[in-house]
């Protein structure tokens, strides 16, 4: 991160009011932040990572990361959107730093202000970017045909280019992991049908709908990868898994940051009937602050050092995995931690729906569910430290 970065410059302090403001309406009534989308987009925000001479900010991963634990501190499930977008802008960008410009097209894109989904998820799918149930049907002029089910589709009512993987088991080459991206077109042509299905505990403004491939189309020039499945060194698998792990724990260290804060205003807020004094002269909740501003300073300085590296291009091997996984782990177990502790710092307050560490509390537990899960952690971590289980 370079010294002169001010992050107020990308989100102002007025812009992420108003961000605020509006959370709370979104996670009620379960709808889009389309005025967020529309402020972010004004604001530049959508093409942070984008070259300047592409008409982008040409930041970095390391302040990309900084403005979405901004960003999240002020609407957890509006960062966790825009997330995935900045997640193929990042891998463009990661890709752009090795000397292959397959994403170039999404980097313009951006700057143009169109909106990119991120369509890898599917249901039962442990494989993640290994392996895919979708399939993909190669055609003569080097388009794609996709046919499957995806979920988590986040920022579902309003992508532009929705990209995503599958399956094709019938070119010469066979199996390849095909990697594309298909225009909003489709959503009107039938071939794609995306559910109003989104109707969650947590990080509702999402909307990360299900979406159903019916045919969908990728042109020639939107097919950008084709690898063979299972564990693969190419760089759009690790660009996937490096942006995807880094700005995840963004958002939920975000999160954290906001609990410990809202904790520390309500701390000194709160009044003790017994002693008189606020609750911030209460050593037990002295100590429960403690803990948590232990456990969250951690976070930002893991997540800078992976930055730092992947922006620089710091060779790591095989440990970089097991580090994107593991600081993915640590930021949201650590969140949901300090959400756990923050509720009980406020007291009942906080229990009702439309509190907004009622709301934090629902938007953590989102966190154990994106890729790597705990047992994927784990797994990749020792795999990293002990070597791979020798076959039986």
């Amino acid at each position: 991160m370079t010294a002169r970065f001010d992050p107020t410059e990308y989100l102002s302090d007025e812009l992420l009011a108003r961000i605020h403001a509006r959370a709370a309406v979104h996670d009620r009534d379960n709808t889009f932040p389309d005025a967020d989308l529309d402020e972010l987009r004004d604001a530049g925000y959508l093409s942070i990572l984008v070259p300047q001479e592409m008409g982008g900010a040409g930041l970095g991963l390391a302040e990309a990361s900084v403005l979405q634990q901004r960003l999240a501190g002020a609407a957890p499930a509006t960062a966790l959107a825009i997330n995935m977008h900045l997640v193929w802008t990042g891998v463009a960008k990661v890709l752009a730093d090795r000397g292959i410009d397959d994403l170039r097209f999404v980097q313009a894109g951006a700057a143009a202000g169109d909106v990119f989904a991120f369509g890898i998820s599917e249901a039962g799918n442990d494989l993640v970017l290994f392996g895919s149930d979708t399939d993909a049907t190669p055609h003569p002029d080097g388009s794609y045909t996709f046919h499957g089910t995806k979920i988590f589709t986040s920022l579902a009512p309003v992508w532009t280019y929705l990209g995503l993987h599958g399956l094709d088991t019938t070119s010469p080459d066979a199996p390849r992991m095909v990697y594309a991206f298909v225009p909003r077109t489709e959503v009107a042509d039938g071939r794609i049908v995306i559910a109003d299905d989104w109707d969650t505990l947590g990080m509702r403004g999402t909307q990360s709908r299900t979406t159903r491939l019916q045919g969908a189309i990728a042109p020639a020039d939107r097919v950008v990868r084709r690898i063979e499945p299972g564990a693969n060194p190419d760089p759009i698998v690790f660009g996937i898994f490096s942006v995807f792990e880094i700005l995840l724990a963004s958002v939920y260290t975000g999160i954290a940051r906001r609990a410990l804060d809202v904790a520390v205003t309500t701390a000194h807020s709160r009044r003790s009937k017994k002693s008189g004094k606020t609750y911030s002269q209460d050593p037990d909740i002295r100590w429960r602050i403690a803990d948590m501003a232990l456990r969250y300073d951690a976070l930002p300085p893991q997540i800078d050092a992976l930055c730092r590296d992947l922006d620089s291009g710091v060779d790591r091997g095989a440990q970089w995995f097991a580090a994107l996984s593991g600081v993915k782990h640590r930021a949201v177990t650590a969140a949901k931690a300090i959400v756990d502790d923050a509720v009980l710092v406020a007291g009942g307050s906080s229990y009702f729906a439309g509190a907004e560490l009622g709301r934090l509390y629902r938007d953590v537990l989102a966190g154990m569910f994106h890729p790597s899960d705990p047992e994927s952690a784990h797994s990749t971590v020792a795999a990293a430290w002990l070597g791979p289980i020798e076959p039986a």
